[in-house]
């Protein structure tokens, strides 16, 4: 069983001087990508840019000390500013700060219970699906400061849709300035590492925007004149717990948790690729959870491990929790002395920025692929997963598409369940073959293949016997599991040869089915010396009672 101990510990044992100072050197680089990143992110999600700095520094330095991966770094991600956005609308920072409380706990149970694997159950598509419709709502949201647009006083842009119509009826007022600006920083993100991969673009596309603001005097929306900077270090504050507002947050909060949960765990396997290790899944949840917990206290926003910082230190030669852990630490100086210059920051720029987060994000070639080449039903839950999430939101998106996803595995299943009578025919390739036996006269062997459960649990009544018939054999090699309802049926099945007085015997039931029998009581009513190992065995019962019945 996997153990339930930091990632941090481990490599401790082991630690060299040499590695701590490729450590130190790969977190200073990730907190200067992680900078502009963390503050435009925090914008997206409608809370102050300090806010984005301040879940960085605590949510980035607990999940690297608590964490199951050596080298994660966490910190506010692209996947969270929809539902982030619309918690604060809403229901303001206390909302946010309780939903992403409850969703630590969420999460740090998940990790004691040790359903870390569990998350592999959520289908691909859904996950693609949502991922897409998360980036095209944060490019949608950035148009505005892209273009510099003016809304009229009191215009309603919570929604994406509702932001989408605000961008129609107010294209007119579009600001060229600003769009200069956002284009020059936009073209250095696309262009600037075909020239360097060491320097992150973002950096010098946020000095190449302040320097064409201030220098050329333009007339463009900066941070500073949208909100206000402080570079105070962030201050403990609890949230009021009350049993109404739990009830009315937990759906936000049980989305923030999955979501944390898919891409912590995501972002790890893809680390434990590019370096050769294996997390501690189930660690890695329960860090993610005291995360979470820690920067809502600390007036932060969800955080989660994010793929490209953490693909950013294991390049830069960082491997161990350390080189998180200076990242934070990193954060927490940038924070003191360079947050007030936060405030000349354009926002074309960090549209610009958030434009290729979104792109990036997108995955639009694994999108399209699956449009090519999966299942219609795959293709549906696909893009329904992705119109959701643009056109109502996550929570809606994702409910929808796993129950979607639910009815078309059991309708799947169902369609793959079958209960055959034998047929008198030759079939030389099958050593089980009828054609090899002889079936005794008044008997009637059916085989069942596939899962017996709800939504396939009606063929077994469809099973039809003849006035003469005295056994009905049941084939059940192929059968893995059983649950009520097809027990349910198996029951009704025995009333009705109980009334005709046929005797039913069922072949080779396996281990699952067998325990649901008992507990059922089925297996009573039926007789133990009415199961049988092998069709051969089973045949020869039916002989036996038919001979019998006949001889009185």
């Amino acid at each position: 069983m996997e153990k339930l101990k930091p990632k941090l510990f481990s490599v401790m044992k082991t630690y060299t001087k040499e590695q701590f100072i490729k450590d130190v050197i790969a977190g200073i680089i990730v907190a200067i990508i992680a900078l502009p990143l963390s503050i435009a992110l925090a914008l997206a999600s409608g809370v102050g840019p300090e806010q984005g700095i301040y879940t960085a520094i605590v949510a980035g330095f607990l999940i690297s000390f608590f964490g199951g991966s050596r080298v994660q770094i966490a910190g506010p991600t692209a996947a969270f500013a929809t539902i982030v956005a619309g918690i604060v609308a809403e229901k303001g920072m206390e909302g946010l700060i309780l939903a992403t409380v409850i969703a630590g706990m969420i999460l740090v149970l998940m990790g004691v219970l040790r359903l870390g694997n569990l998350i592999k159950y959520i289908p691909y598509t859904i996950t693609t699906g949502f991922t897409a419709g998360i980036a095209v709502t944060i490019a949608i949201g950035q148009v505005k400061d892209f273009l510099g647009l003016t809304y009229p006083a009191g215009t309603a842009t919570i929604e994406t849709m509702e932001k989408l119509e605000a961008v129609i009826k107010n294209i007119a007022t579009v600001n060229w300035q600003a769009v200069a600006v956002g284009v020059v920083c936009l073209a250095i993100l696309i262009l600037w590492p075909y020239v360097n991969k060491t320097i992150p673009g973002s950096l010098l596309a946020v000095i190449a925007g302040i320097c064409m603001v201030q220098f050329l005097q333009m007339n463009v929306n900066t941070i500073g004149d949208l909100y206000e900077i402080s570079n105070k270090l962030p201050v403990l504050q609890a949230p009021v717990f009350t049993l109404g507002s739990i009830r009315e947050i937990f759906p936000d909060a049980f989305t923030i948790a999955i979501l944390a949960a898919i891409e912590s765990l995501l972002s790890c396997v893809v680390a434990d690729s590019m370096i050769n290790s294996k997390h501690r899944s189930n660690m890695e949840l329960i860090a993610q959870g005291i995360g979470n917990i820690g920067s809502a206290l600390f007036g932060g926003i969800p955080a989660t491990g994010a793929i490209a910082r953490t693909a950013a230190n294991i390049k830069n030669g960082g491997r161990t929790p350390v080189a998180g852990m200076v990242h934070a630490l990193t954060l927490v100086l940038i924070l003191v002395v360079l947050m007030p210059y936060a405030a000349l920051i354009p926002m074309p720029c960090i549209a610009a920025i958030l434009f290729m987060v979104a792109y990036n994000m997108c995955g639009w070639k694994s999108f399209v692929n699956l449009c090519k080449s999966s299942p219609k039903s795959d293709v549906l839950v696909l893009i329904l997963t992705f119109a959701l999430t643009v056109v109502f939101d996550l929570v809606v998106a994702i409910e929808v598409g796993i129950l979607l996803t639910a009815i078309l595995f059991m309708k799947r299943m169902s369609d793959v369940t079958e209960v055959e009578g034998w047929k008198y025919v030759e079939e030389e390739d099958d050593p089980d073959s009828i054609s090899l036996r002889m079936v005794p006269k008044h008997t009637l062997v059916y085989e069942i293949s596939g899962p017996m459960f709800f939504a396939a649990a009606d063929k077994i009544l469809k099973i039809s016997v003849r006035e003469d018939t005295r056994c009905l054999v049941l084939r059940m090699r192929s059968v893995n599991a059983i649950d009520a309802t097809a027990m349910h049926s198996l029951d009704q099945l025995y009333d009705m040869c109980n009334r005709k007085k046929i005797q039913i015997i069922l072949s080779h039931v396996n281990e699952q089915p067998k325990k649901v029998m008992e507990k059922a009581g089925f297996s009573e009513k039926v007789g133990e010396d009415n199961f049988c190992e092998h069709i051969d065995m089973a045949l020869e019962r039916a002989n036996y009672l038919v001979e019998t019945k006949e001889n009185k």
